[in-house]
């Protein structure tokens, strides 16, 4: 029996190679992992002793050689190929140990294109697919976990010990090694602009998760295996409380997204995806109690998300309400002692914003929606005045605001805001007059002298009818209806200010 190997990570690779060894196997090696073994005084054969040819091009090329992919492709149960490997005196591998050269490592550190063009690994893919080909006859293994648990089989039986279904297994991770570091590698050179015909994602488990939507779906956490440095909740880290569930990471996401988009200090309160209350004030806790006026029902077990570091003050205050989650780039040591007293509350350390410019990526029945992720500067677009009467200065403050807000609003969205702060949210109606009823309604007498933002365009004046009546004093949409001129001089009988943005931004 024959193994060859060959890893970059050499994690219990000598005591493999040993055990091996000591049941009578035959090892061959190649470059770095023989010396390795050599070291750890396990012999090893070189491939080159098994080509009968010299490594070429600098250890380019070693292992892409008929002696050795003969030996691993070749069937057991077909007597010609048997015998082919008899008449060119090639021995059978049955065992192959390979793991690749760290590309992504390589690139993230923003080594030059030559440097990451030498670590795409050519032979030890060729190597694993080739074992994972015939799964049947070879096992091949790319992950050090398995080791222990394969020479636990060979030592009972050989690799007859070995059953099917685990080597189907062994095969499946090895062609899932090899389709990750491939993808990317596609990542790190096609143009971040462009959306390519193939789009191979590699998706790496990062942990299970309680569970998904409801408690009978099964749930996990996957990152992007990405050749930039990783970003996003890879860097997020939880500081106390119960593990995140589908739903928390959802909602968390929704929520610092939002309030990344804010300046700081600010506070944004979200409740399945949805924010109910956002607000940014000269203090953090200021900011807080103001999010939270906008909406304390919906905010009952919501997640706050905060953009600055959480001090002792805002970390009291908000342990006085129940939250499933707090998000924050930072927390001081007392807000983690006061937030603690809630056991059930997560509390999650978010040091950066999200990645401008990342692609959204929403699965379809039995396919996948990409797009580029909605990071556009919120003043995006030439921003008109329409109505007779402009808006005043604080007028100004308060649509910049709200429509920072409104684009993370399911549509039909709609915010309300007095200040820099949101008084009444309504969003997710299948029609627009009906999220401005429930804005309204929301803010109650707070509607009155407050602006209003809108996702898209009005397509009739009636939701500019029930603002007025509400008090709404300027509004700030898209424009581009049809109806526009009508909704204009709705606006303009009512004394509103209206402002057109030219830029819509649905939230499905």
């Amino acid at each position: 029996m024959r193994a060859i190997l060959s890893v970059w990570d050499k994690t219990g690779i000598a005591t493999l190679a040993r055990r091996l060894a000591e049941l009578g196997w035959e090892i061959i090696s190649t470059g770095g992992t023989q010396r390795a073994l050599e070291e750890a005084g396990v012999p090893a054969i070189p491939v080159s002793d098994v080509t009968r040819f010299p490594e070429l091009l600098q250890g380019r090329v070693k292992t892409l050689h008929p002696a050795i992919h003969a030996g691993i492709l070749a069937r057991r149960d077909q007597p010609e190929q048997v015998a082919a490997l008899a008449e060119h005196r090639i021995s059978p591998i049955d065992l192959v140990v390979v793991n690749l050269y760290p590309f992504g490592e390589v690139v993230r550190s923003e080594a030059p294109l030559d440097e990451a063009l030498e670590h795409i690994d050519i032979g030890g893919p060729a190597l694993l697919r080739a074992a994972a080909k015939n799964f049947p006859f070879v096992l091949p293994l790319v992950d050090p976990l398995d080791y222990e648990p394969v020479l636990q089989r060979l030592a009972q039986g050989g690799p007859a010990a070995v059953p099917l279904s685990e080597r189907r297994r062994l095969a499946a991770k090895a062609f899932a090694h090899v389709a990750t570091y491939d993808a990317v590698i596609a990542d790190y050179l096609r143009d971040p602009r462009e959306l390519p015909d193939q789009l191979p994602l590699a998706l790496v488990k990062a942990r299970e998760l309680r569970y998904g939507e409801n408690p009978h779906q099964q749930a996990a956490l996957y990152h992007l295996a990405r050749p930039t440095a990783p970003a996003g909740v890879q860097r997020w880290r939880q500081l106390g409380g119960p593990e995140m569930s589908s739903n928390n990471y959802l909602d968390a996401v929704a929520a610092w997204q939002v309030v990344s988009a804010l300046p700081q200090p600010a506070a944004v309160i979200v409740k399945h995806a949805n924010p109910c209350g956002a607000a940014h004030a000269p203090e953090l806790r200021h900011a807080y109690e103001l999010a939270l006026a906008s909406d304390p029902i919906s905010a009952f077990g919501g997640i706050v998300a905060l953009n600055a570091p959480v001090d002792a003050g805002t970390a009291s205050a908000l342990a006085e309400r129940v939250y499933d989650i707090v998000i924050a780039p930072a927390f001081l040591p007392e807000a983690v002692h006061a937030l603690a007293r809630r056991r059930n509350l997560r509390i999650v350390e978010a040091p950066e914003p999200p990645e401008p410019g990342a692609w959204s990526i929403r699965s379809l029945d039995g396919a996948a929606l990409v797009q580029q992720a909605d990071y556009e500067p919120a003043e995006r677009g030439e921003w008109r005045v329409v109505t007779r009467r402009r808006p005043t200065l604080e007028e100004w403050d308060s649509l910049r605001f709200a429509w920072q807000v409104v684009r993370f609003v399911t549509s039909n969205a709609i915010v309300l805001a007095h200040g820099t702060a949101s008084v009444g949210i309504g969003g997710g109606q299948p029609n627009r007059v009906d999220a401005v009823r429930l804005a309204v309604g929301r803010a109650g007498e707070r509607a009155r002298g407050s602006v209003l933002a809108s996702d898209a365009f009005f397509p009739f004046p009636d939701s500019i009818q029930v603002a007025a009546e509400a008090g709404v004093t300027a509004i700030v949409q898209p424009g581009g209806s049809r109806r526009d001129d009508e909704v204009v001089q709705a606006a303009d009988q009512a004394g509103i200010a209206m402002v057109f943005t030219g830029v819509r931004h649905f939230r499905h």
